[in-house]
């Protein structure tokens, strides 16, 4: 009976692993598809800094689901003395930073002129968002920008919109917003020279809000102030910071509203997206493997799309916080491989539907940081951002695949090269898929052959194509190591970031694209008008 019992446990153990892992041992085959890029004009176009990460406020006491993940990865406390986060963060030149989160609506900023104590968060269930409020000394902020300036980094500065206001028992904050706490940050940083982007107002306070909500006709009010405070202050200022809000999750009918009364006040829309569920869900693997969850968000990301086309507003979308599984993210989940898959297809998802930024949720902290919470060595997906800072250029290309439903394809041209720069994701767990290019239309291609990608007098001597194949350490889909063209990336000892270096193939070649992995494709021969 004991041995019954053991044959048992080992049984349900293995195929536990089995599933967490999502590994197949089946046999591989090989499969055929083609991807179509319409070359004509492009259908986005994203900033140079597309690729934005987040530094939040939560404290080390910040837990879920009985795990605390955040060390000391908060703006109050982070080592910004580490020489691997010094080199991660530069190796972007630059790297745009967001400074927000939850904590933001709650963070009061030290003065020269007020006299107060300046104290850290406290844990207090009793409390909005569980805390206390908290203080950001100038000591820290000063250190803050010294830092930010060394690594070259792009920074936006999340406002604290709760200041002044009054939340009644619905969570509705009443009152308009007090903006004197924030004036005098503002003014502090212009005077030391500090250079600060943008200013966003708020943190997940539209539609129904986390924690408490402000209407859009307040926001909106609230906005118009902050941009008169920023013409005011930046005053003889060629380049002024930019205004953005609100921060939150999408809401038709709040974003509507709130974008139709600050055509001229308001210069990004930012929006969250944590379309995995709670980090506590078991079956976060498949999700991520799952293309129809994939492609579930780009009803957002038109939507948004669709409302800023017809309000007459010059502001433009930014993803402001994305970290795919909300309360902290999944241990070996999201900071693991496999969330390669879907940070990749959000980046690529989004740039086509024209969003300009898309700020991963964190940088470091969490369980969802590109990079490791307590020793800053980088996750996966830090190469995977690196890769797409560095060869995916402004210009979006619209992008079909003909094949496998699960190889994810996206284009644009390329960032420092002639050509057109191909993102391929391969979801499949034992397919291989041998991929060619056409720069026809699927509609208009008699068959799905392969096609060679077209050439011209004036590129026909580019016969050699780069090619970038990520893929897990010895496959195993929550490994924190990845591996670059069948080599492990790794930082060495004095934490410098390792170079990225592509493999050369024949342009005439199909892409071979192995399963669970990401291929980036840089294509020199490839002139299409979208790219002049």
């Amino acid at each position: 009976m004991r041995f019954l019992v053991i044959l048992l446990l080992v049984y349900f153990g293995i195929h536990r692993l089995s599933q967490s892992r999502s590994i197949s041992v089946a046999s591989e085959t090989t499969t055929s598809g083609t991807v179509f890029v319409n070359g004509t004009a492009p259908i986005g176009r994203i900033d140079d800094d597309f690729v934005c990460a987040t530094i939040d406020w939560w404290p080390t006491q910040k837990c879920d689901y009985g795990t605390c993940s955040w060390g000391r990865a908060s703006l109050l406390n982070l080592d910004l003395n580490s020489p691997i986060l010094l080199n991660a963060i530069k190796a972007f030149s630059p790297l745009k930073i967001r400074l927000g989160g939850t904590l933001q609506d709650k963070v009061i900023y030290e003065s020269q002129n007020i006299k107060q104590s300046c104290t850290p968060f406290v844990k207090n269930d009793s409390n909005l968002f569980s805390f206390s409020q908290g203080c950001l000394p100038l000591s820290r902020w000063d250190e803050l920008n010294i830092f930010f300036n060394k690594t070259r980094a792009v920074v936006i500065f999340g406002l604290n919109a709760l200041s002044g206001r009054i939340i009644d028992s619905q969570g509705l904050a009443t009152g308009a917003w007090d903006s004197t706490n924030a004036e005098s940050l503002i003014r502090y940083t212009v005077n030391k020279g500090y250079k600060i982007h943008g200013w966003e107002l708020g943190n997940e306070l539209c539609g129904n809000g986390i924690g408490a909500r402000i209407t859009a006709d307040q926001y909106a009010s609230d906005i118009s102030h902050l941009q008169n405070l920023v013409q005011n202050i930046y005053a003889g200022f060629k380049d002024k910071p930019l205004v953005l809000a609100p921060g939150g999750f999408f809401d038709p009918n709040w974003f509507t509203e709130f974008i139709a009364k600050t055509p001229k006040t308001l210069q990004v829309v930012t929006h969250h997206i944590y379309n995995l569920g709670p980090g506590s869900d078991d079956g976060l693997i498949n999700k991520i493997l799952d293309p129809s969850v994939l492609g579930g968000v780009s009803q957002t990301f038109s939507n948004l799309q669709s409302v800023l086309k017809h309000s007459g507003t010059s502001a433009v979308a930014w993803v402001g916080e994305a970290g795919g599984a909300y309360n902290s993210g999944r241990n070996l989940v999201t900071n693991a491989f496999v969330f390669s898959f879907w940070y990749l297809d959000q980046l690529g998802m989004a740039a086509s539907y024209d969003t300009k930024t898309y700020c991963r949720q964190t940088l470091v902290g969490g369980n969802y940081g590109l990079l490791n919470t307590n020793t800053f060595v980088p996750n996966p997906d830090y190469y995977s951002a690196l890769l797409w800072h560095r060869l995916m250029g402004n210009n979006v290309l619209s992008t079909s695949f003909s094949g496998s439903a699960k190889l994810r394809a996206y284009a644009h041209c390329s960032k420092k090269s002639q050509g057109i720069t191909l993102l391929l994701i391969n979801l499949e767990n034992s397919t291989i898929v041998q991929v060619s290019v056409s720069t026809e239309s699927a509609s208009s291609s008699s068959n799905t052959s392969f096609k060679n990608p077209r050439t011209n007098s004036s590129t026909s001597s580019h016969t050699e194509r780069e090619e970038y194949h990520l893929a897990a350490k010895n496959g195993d889909l929550q490994s924190q190591i990845v591996v670059l063209n069948g080599k492990i990336l790794k930082v060495d000892s004095s934490g410098v970031i390792p170079p990225l270096e592509p493999i050369l193939k024949r342009v005439s070649d199909p892409i071979t694209v192995s399963p669970y992995s990401v291929v980036f494709v840089v294509i020199p021969n490839i002139n299409v008008s979208a790219c002049k």
